[in-house]
């Protein structure tokens, strides 16, 4: 595989990740490539500013009540492109200009929500799949874009972070309730673009793979990576030499005899509307889970790779999130003659010739983990990433009781129809009814799942990321607000 730097790469690295795999492998003769692991893959994107929003009730199972404003999030796609997405992680603060990457549901906290099919119910039947004229019709009112963003989020909460979420507006409420009692149960969209599995190994001589592409896409184009050696390619199943896929079809690297020790890189590329529904998690540390309400075409993109040897042990590594089992998977294998032997986190690990073994890495909710694994010919592959499996939990009473309903005020400043800015939230808004902070720009955008309870929530999450390996954040030079 060739070597990837820089944070652009970097992050390209990480929006493609694989089936929950990621690039493994690394050049004899270079540094460790720097993967972040955390899901199926194709897009990442940027967090922007609110658009559509308005004011919702939060009323817990213990009866605290609280506001906050719920709507639809923006985001630019890395490569070209926009998307339109909700929250699914209530009191999680989502930090501004954060990147995140689209992921499937078991990679999510939709891994064990009985109601995650009803969800993607919503976004198919709510807005903005549907304009608010055309769901106003649906409930004999007329609803502005505020009223059908908050009440399409007021039903979306409701069923992601089992609170009752009641919209300000009383139009708006009709359409939350009419979503919840005709939502049915989907079935999970499918990624838009992905490569599985993202790392094979082999000797030379042999067709490397198979490589399955997975896209909802027409087409997806592939090509070798920078630094391939002469003479390898990427084929069909039949030895033919390919430049494009399509969903289902199988690729190799057909490796020539007598080629040097080496690895090999590929990328697919493809244009396509993600698909509504997929789960998007942040790469740049804890921040609101969010998903896809709606989106243009869009660049998706996913690697893969291959390692070879004439001789001895011949590694390929991937690790996969398990949010089940609350850890990460370390699948490792060995294509050679020789077995091999490496540390990971103190622990000495054997994998025999020709044999693959999965290694359960346990993890708190919200841990960063970055880890190094080593093998003969200069393998060296480092993986770091978060684990974000849950929804946040309720936290301290707010320190103002909200009333029954919300203010008629807003509880955050109209969103900013400038570009976003990159600077830090000071303050910030509460979320609680008829009570606002200063906002100078980025950080914390609290209109979606924040409360007076925030800024210690928020607090406490900061020291357990430090504590559980915090230095991730540190290396990825990224400056969260302040509480």
């Amino acid at each position: 595989m060739y070597s990837v730097r820089g944070r652009g790469i970097t992050r390209l690295a990480a929006a493609a990740l694989v089936s929950g795999l990621v690039m493994a492998g690394a050049i004899a003769t270079a540094g460790p490539a720097l993967a972040d692991d955390g899901g199926t893959g194709g897009v990442t994107a940027k967090l922007g500013e609110m658009t559509d929003r308005d004011a919702v009730v939060i009323s817990e199972k213990n009866g605290e009540k609280w506001g906050v404003d719920g709507g639809l999030f923006s985001m630019q796609v890395e490569g070209g492109g926009t998307l339109q997405l909700y929250c699914i992680d209530l009191r999680t603060p989502a930090k501004h200009d954060f990147d995140y990457k689209e992921v499937g549901w078991d990679q999510s906290s939709l891994h064990n929500n009985e109601n995650a099919g009803k969800i993607l119910w919503i976004l198919q039947n709510g807005y903005p799949k549907l304009s608010a004229e055309e769901l106003g019709k649906k409930v004999g009112v007329d609803l502005s874009k505020n009223e059908a963003a908050a009440a399409t989020q007021a039903a979306i909460w409701t069923l992601s972070d089992d609170v009752k979420a009641t919209p300000k507006s009383k139009d708006a409420r009709k359409l939350t309730k009419k979503l919840l009692n005709d939502a049915v149960k989907l079935e999970e969209p499918k990624a838009s673009l992905s490569l599985s599995p993202s790392s094979v190994a082999g000797k030379a001589g042999e067709r490397l793979g198979p490589i399955t592409v997975s896209t909802n896409a027409q087409i997806a184009k592939l090509a070798t990576a920078p630094g391939t050696p002469d003479g390898v390619k990427v084929v069909d199943k039949d030895g033919k030499p390919v430049t494009e896929a399509k969903n289902g079809d199988q690729v190799y690297f057909d490796v020539p005899a007598g080629t040097a020790d080496g690895t090999a890189g590929l990328t697919a590329e493809a244009s396509t509307k993600v698909s509504l529904g997929r789960a998007f998690v942040s790469i740049d540390g804890p921040s609101q889970t969010l998903i896809l309400a709606g989106s243009s075409e869009s660049t998706v993109n996913a690697p893969a790779s291959a390692t070879w040897a004439k001789k001895g042990a011949v590694p390929a590594v991937t690790v996969a999130k398990d949010c089940a089992k609350g850890g990460l998977e370390v699948i490792a294998s060995n294509e050679g003659d020789e077995a091999w032997t490496f540390d990971l986190k103190g622990t000495s690990y054997t994998v025999a010739a020709g044999e693959t073994k999965t290694i359960p890495v346990p993890l708190a909710e919200d841990e960063a983990y970055k880890f190094t694994i080593t093998g003969p010919n200069g393998f060296e592959e480092t993986f770091e990433g978060v684990l974000d499996c849950k929804t946040a939990t309720p936290g301290p009473k707010p320190s103002e009781t909200p009333t029954t309903e919300p203010s008629t005020e807003p509880s955050s400043p109209a969103p900013s129809t400038t570009a976003p800015s990159t600077g830090d939230t000071t303050g910030g808004t509460t979320g609680s009814t008829g009570s606002t902070g200063t906002t100078t720009g980025g950080g914390d955008l609290a209109e979606t799942g924040s409360s007076n309870a925030t800024p210690m929530i928020a607090g406490i999450a900061a020291a357990l990321v430090v504590i559980g390996g915090g230095a991730v954040f540190f290396l990825r030079k990224k400056k969260t607000a302040g509480a």
